[in-house]
């Protein structure tokens, strides 16, 4: 039995099919008829309710357990241990009641256990209950539990004589260790007091159950809690119907005088008032009787003066009974309680409370789920999938088994094995208890598309905007463990390096296999030829995907053939035919395909087989390059390929072109729009044409019919033939030409649409050595969408395709050659790789002087881009050079407000500020902010870099709060329009992260540093000149917080590869010795401090001049660490001299202006110079 809940496609709740039902039932004496005829309402109306022709089901089929009292605990035994239907149950119960209240015996006298004299005869109730036995075909010496293990278990209540403790005597299993017969337990349950005599079992009485739970509800709770859920007690979760039937209001009547009506009427019936207990019940039990779980039927009219045991009263009750059914309210809810019980499957397990722990669990992880996509598998089920069921049962026991981490697993096989579809069956077999992922890896572009496209429908915040992280959106997503189970396939991953070789360069970087999700409720599959590639990914856990036997080979033959007949007429043939396709399952799949559409016999396609040119077969099947395939393997697949290829070519010109078509892009994911249209071709014909394809199993629909693949072999075989026949040249330029058209758009709207074409584009350009100028136009336009993405790495190779095809063809000065020359050398400056963007520039600008003149636009840009690129490399002077130099020009040439112009305002007040000349750099960032909000609209990328420019400067002014609102609506407009993992964003991240420390607010600020630090690793590389600025920027906000340890490691990984990258001099290599020198000041390591502030000051000094910022700073921390050394004097000149430049530099309110006023301050109150000590402490506001 499945005890497993699911999530997918709205849960449905073990309770409804399989969880508990319960009934319980009142004792009464005959009024117990009113008992029979409700539950013979309930079954009457769920029978009808049932499918015609089934049989009718009686209520031990229904009812998990039932439990009753008295009269109750009969009907118990009846319906429950004897198993009769209803029908039986009241003529038995009709008989019985007969013949025990007949008539009294003698008249009996007040009294309990034995002090009074019983009215009705014991033996005659006896007789009356073996009977019923008897009929039923048991024996009234048949123990009341035989261990059978009904599938319906019965308890009924009875009163031991010895304590007048409520014991429960079971048809099942129990603790009560008392062996009872079937008719011990109608006795016990029964011998009411007044009525009968107690019984005996064993050494121990008893009495009428009633006495103690005349409405055994409680006793039947209890009962089921520790049946099903004795550890927790939680019963109410398990219960999916709970019954609990009455025998009739009997009335509040006055207790009267005489004796024997005392006993015989007002005692039971106050026994019997049992209201008390519906109500209290029913309020616990409140919300399952709101949900219609909990049903309380007792009729309320009519059956007041129905005595115990006055059974001439039958017509009577059965008409009281059937006016209260037929009352509207009544109606209602036994129409509920039958709507309920109609869903009841089977009989509960015992292990039932995991099924709903397990369900609930799941109820919690759908709503990690909602609105997200938990089915993204481009395939449909492959009904006709054939064997491998081992395989499969191996796979599936390790996605259940429990681990602490991720389960990961690779399949490993040649190529046309069936790794894909022996996955794809898995997939589609526990898509109800998992989420499923699938990726195709054969590119890392194709790869990367895939994952955007599950981003997307996992609705991942940020995942739409440029430069974001995909793969950590996915990887974060898929780690956290409240999501629940599921399972990500990566599908053809045959290329080692992409999984073991850094995304990214520097040491540090993360590598494809770093982004695979951890959580211990997630498996990763990958299917590979490669078996290196399948115990790096997943150790020990490898299956191999072994060649078909002969057996499963017919099976498939037979499953994939519409027709099978066909192998009825030649049966002896199909043996031999499946040993020329060597049990291929790719090979059998294409030729039953064939057979199909051609409707061509066996022997017909055995003597196609045979008729194949061997030399043609032997250079299609060396396109294979596969280590893992055997030579008749190839051969198989080539053989088939070219049958099934040549019958495409005779039904379908466009077919066979879409397929050469196909054959020169990448194989997988091919959206349907990238299919070259066709003016002569209507659209009924591209429909058929696809259609053909699909029947002769050469393209795999995805199942919104968006896309295709093509299976690595059939693409592989194409491209032979085609190259064999001289007109893959031809195939190859439609695709390129057809890729430029649809990547021509390059509007930031377009972004999301290209990313369907950038892994096509960049394998048409990248498969053949030799680039067309067709060719390297695409890869211009790849490059583009690349860098547009942030993905920086491979922008660079298509640019250097571009420059390199460019200088050979078009001659080194040709202006398209220097627009390839700038733009290679753009992406070198995004990498960190100055010096040879530097290099670039240089030869940039001096071609476009050259060539197009100083006063051309783009010449300008080149001074712009050298300047910016200078400026990186702490070139400050030259750069502000260059800068003033193109912002003259532009301004005349292309006027004060053209894009261009404002870029180099922006850019210019950049080098203006890191050389400390804030008034003129803040003025200039206000003008380009100013002209590109009115020129550019407030979201355009040029305006949030002049935002945030704009707040760095006010940030070196001191003025905190409007720098923290500007990085702060940066980052956030950064974040919307380019995406959180764009370098830009970071940039804003990390300035915020600045402002935010300054101002005291150090959690905050230390949350972004490790935020920018993170992604930039992961982004850029460890060495990456804009990483090192967040590891100095998170060690600096940790010093603030008396982190010193990691601080002081931080700083030393700055300082070292600063030197290494920047070199010794480089301002930002100065600016790390002053911070590593500061937190080794605050952990006392003076000596070193000391030494290394003084290198810092004469870096300073000599690169960016006396009177500069930094340079002043650098004095300041010099003076410091000699107060702490006691060197008063020379830190008191130092102070005096930070604080008269920085008076006339920066001003007097400036908060480093306030520091120094401070520092002087204690340094001359450590030489007992108070008087002057004390105006500069009252200057300090």
């Amino acid at each position: 039995m499945q005890r497993v809940a699911t999530v997918h496609g709205g849960e449905p709740n073990p309770l409804d099919s399989n969880g508990l039902c319960l009934l319980s039932l009142d004792g009464g004496g005959v009024r117990g008829l009113s008992t029979l005829y409700v539950l013979k309402g309930l079954m009457d109306r769920l029978n009808q309710a049932r499918p015609a022709n089934s049989p009718a089901k009686k209520p031990c089929e229904v009812f998990d357990l039932i439990g009753g009292t008295s009269t109750g605990g009969l009907i118990a035994i009846m319906l429950g241990r004897l198993e009769m239907d209803v029908d039986e149950c009241i003529a038995a119960y009709i008989k019985l009641m007969k013949m025990i209240f007949d008539k009294p015996s003698k008249p009996g006298l007040l009294g309990i256990f034995g002090k009074i004299k019983p009215v009705f005869d014991a033996k005659k109730l006896e007789d009356a209950i073996n009977e019923v036995i008897n009929d039923c075909g048991a024996k009234p010496t048949d123990l009341f539990n035989d261990e059978a293990g009904w599938g319906c278990r019965v308890f009924v209540c009875s009163i031991t004589q010895e304590n007048k403790d409520i014991v429960r005597l079971r048809s099942y299993g129990g603790d009560s260790g008392i062996q009872a017969t079937i008719c011990q337990a109608a006795r016990a349950t029964s011998a009411a007091t007044t009525f009968f005599d107690p019984v005996s079992i064993g050494a121990r009485r008893f009495a009428d159950g009633a006495l103690g739970a005349n409405n055994p509800v409680d006793e039947v709770e209890g009962e089921a809690s520790d049946i099903w859920c004795k550890e927790t007690g939680d019963l109410k979760p398990l219960v999916k119907c709970f019954i609990s039937i009455g025998t009739g209001h009997p009335g509040k009547k006055a207790m009267e005088d005489n004796l024997f009506k005392f006993a015989s009427k007002t005692l039971p019936a106050l026994i019997t008032q049992t209201e008390h207990t519906e109500k209290r019940f029913i309020a616990k039990w409140r919300q399952h009787y709101d949900n219609k779980r909990y049903f309380r039927f007792n009729v309320d009219q009519g059956l007041q003066d129905a005595g115990l045991a006055e059974f001439q009263q039958q017509g009577l009750i059965e008409s009281a009974t059937e006016g209260y059914l037929d009352h509207q309210a009544v109606a209602l809810r036994v129409r509920d309680c039958v709507e309920n019980l109609k869903s009841k499957q089977g009989a509960t397990d015992l292990n039932f409370t995991e099924d709903i722990r397990q369900y609930q669990k799941n109820l919690a992880f759908r709503g990690k789920w909602k609105g997200r996509a938990r089915w993204q598998v481009p395939f449909e089920r492959n009904i006709k999938f054939t064997g491998r069921e081992e395989l499969l049962s191996d796979l599936t026991q390790k996605l259940e088994q429990d681990s602490d981490t991720t389960k990961k697993s690779a399949i490993i096989g040649p190529g046309g094995m069936g790794k894909t579809q022996l996955v794809l069956e898995l997939a589609h077999r526990i898509r109800r208890q998992y989420a499923v992922f699938w990726i195709p890896v054969n590119s890392m572009a194709n790869l990367q598309t895939a994952y955007h496209k599950v981003a997307q429908n996992l609705r991942l915040s940020g995942c739409e905007e440029s430069g974001a992280d995909i793969l950590e959106l996915v990887q974060t997503y898929l780690s956290d463990e409240t999501i629940g189970p599921w399972l990500l396939v990566f599908d053809n991953a045959d290329d080692i390096d992409m999984w073991t070789s850094p995304l990214t360069p520097g040491a540090g970087a993360k590598r494809l296999i770093d982004y695979m999700p951890r959580n211990r409720y997630g498996a990763i599959i990958w299917t590979t030829r490669d078996r290196k590639l399948a115990t790096e990914v997943a150790r020990e856990n490898v299956a191999s995907v072994q060649q078909m036997d002969e057996s499963g080979a017919s099976e498939m033959m037979r499953n994939y053939l519409i027709y099978p007949s066909r192998i009825e007429k030649d049966e002896s043939l199909l043996t031999g035919l499946l040993q020329k396709l060597t049990y291929l399952p790719l090979a059998i799949v294409q030729a039953a395909a064939y057979i199909n559409v051609t409707g061509e016999s066996l022997k017909n396609y055995e003597a196609l087989l045979s008729s194949q040119d061997d030399e043609a077969i032997e250079i299609l099947s060396e396109q294979f390059e596969d280590d893992d395939r055997y030579t008749d393997m190839e051969n198989a697949a080539a053989k088939t390929w070219l049958i099934s290829f040549e019958q495409i070519r005779r039904r379908s010109s466009l077919a066979f072109k879409y397929l050469g078509f196909m054959a020169c892009v990448d194989s997988k994911d091919i959206p349907r729009s990238l299919l070259p249209p066709s003016e002569r071709s209507s659209l009924k014909k591209q429909i058929d044409a696809i259609g053909i394809l699909d029947a002769f199993s050469f393209i795999t629909r995805h199942e919104d019919g968006s896309a295709f693949d093509l299976h690595c072999l059939v693409h592989l075989v194409t491209r032979g033939w085609l190259k064999k026949n001289g007109e893959l040249p031809a195939f190859h330029e439609q695709a390129v030409m057809r890729l430029s058209e649809v990547l021509s758009d390059t509007s930031e709207k377009n972004q999301m649409h290209r990313r369907l074409y950038i892994a096509h584009a960049q394998y048409a350009v990248c498969v053949e050595k030799k680039c067309s100028k067709e060719e390297v136009d695409l890869a211009g336009k790849c490059g583009a969408c690349l860098r547009y993405d942030g993905r920086y790495r491979e922008a660079k190779s298509m640019y250097q395709i571009v420059l390199e095809y460019r200088e050979k063809v078009l001659g080194p000065d040709h202006p398209d050659t220097l627009t390839s020359v700038s733009n290679l050398a753009l992406v070198l400056s995004r990498l960190g790789e100055y010096e040879e963007a530097e290099a670039l520039h240089q030869r940039a600008l001096q071609d476009r002087e050259r060539i197009l003149g100083p006063d051309h636009p783009d010449t300008l840009i080149s001074f712009n881009n050298l300047a910016s690129v200078l400026t990186r490399q702490g070139e400050y002077e030259e750069a502000e050079d260059l800068h003033r130099w193109a912002l003259q020009d532009q301004e005349r040439v292309l006027g004060p407000d053209h894009p261009d112009t404002l870029i180099t305002v922006n850019n210019l007040a950049s080098v203006l500020t890191r050389q400390g000349e804030y008034e003129e750099a803040e003025a200039l960032h206000r003008r380009g902010l100013q002209g590109s909000e009115g020129i550019q609209g407030p979201d355009h990328p040029d305006t949030l870099v002049s935002v945030s420019n704009l707040a760095s400067v006010l940030n070196h002014r001191g003025e905190y709060e409007e720098a923290e609102a500007l990085h702060r609506r940066a980052l956030k407009d950064r974040e919307r329009v380019l995406g959180p993992g764009h370098p830009d964003t970071l940039t804003s991240v990390s300035n915020l992260g600045s402002v935010l420390t300054y101002q005291g607010k150090y959690e905050e600020a230390e949350a972004l540093h490790r935020r920018a630090l993170q992604d930039r690793e992961r982004i850029l590389g460890s060495g990456y000149p804009d990483t090192l600025i967040s590891v100095s920027n998170l060690a600096l906000v940790l010093t603030r917080q008396a982190k010193y340890e990691e601080a002081e490691a931080l700083h030393r990984r700055a300082l070292q590869d600063r030197e290494r990258i920047l070199g010794p001099d480089h301002p930002d290599t100065l600016i790390s010795v002053s911070n590593l020198a500061s937190v080794l000041t605050r952990q006392g390591k003076y000596e070193e401090a000391e030494a290394l502030h003084w290198r810092a000051l004469q870096g300073s000094e000599k690169v960016l001049g006396s009177g500069h910022p930094d340079t002043l700073v650098s004095v300041s921390n010099l003076a410091s660490v000699l107060t702490r050394q006691g060197k008063y004097e020379e830190a008191e000149a130092l102070h005096r001299r930070a604080l008269q430049d920085q008076e006339r530099i920066l001003g007097p309110d400036h908060p480093h202006t306030l520091l120094s006023v401070s520092n002087l301050s204690s340094v001359l109150t450590h030489q007992g110079k108070y008087e002057e000590a004390e105006a500069l402490h009252q200057r300090n506001p």
